[in-house]
């Protein structure tokens, strides 16, 4: 189910930009801003206008209005996609993370392997403590009945 439309706007002053999407942030992308333009009060949700139909109908399409220059007319935009600079930008991060993480994915399974070499030797080593303990004291208790005997 496609996600239901908004229509968005806000104005540099000079022009009147909109923009029907799904939410905020793709609003925003649309426009190719990073600032919130919503929580300076710069945008605003619209549901009437000169463009608000237009917008409807070309979803991630830009209406551009002028306001003080070109006043009335009205151009249309699609959203500017990233450079081929960026999208290898983030191909080589996206590699990074990618090694960081096998690396990090090895080093865990070093770590684990080694815990679990050491709760082995803790188990043998109690294992022979417990044997020779047990032992110690059979020879104890044997000890105690000729010591008793002897004496009685």
């Amino acid at each position: 189910m496609a996600p239901r439309l908004k229509v968005f706007q806000w104005s540099d002053g000079f022009h009147a930009f909109t923009v029907a999407a799904s939410s905020r942030p793709k609003a925003l992308a649309a426009w190719g801003v990073s600032q919130d333009l919503f929580a300076t009060g710069l945008a605003t949700e619209i549901e009437d206008g000169p463009d608000f139909k237009a917008a409807l109908e070309s979803p991630q399409t830009v209406i551009t209005r002028g306001l003080s220059v070109d006043v009335g007319k009205a151009r249309t935009s699609s959203a500017p996609r990233p450079s081929d600079q960026a999208r290898k930008a983030l191909k080589a991060a996206q590699a990074e993370l990618d090694r960081w993480q096998a690396e990090a994915d090895l080093e865990q399974t070093e770590v684990e392997a080694r815990i679990a070499a050491l709760k082995a030797e803790q188990k043998a080593m109690s294992d022979r403590h417990d044997a020779g303990r047990d032992r110690l004291k059979a020879r104890i208790a044997t000890l105690r009945l000729k010591a008793g005997a002897k004496n009685a």
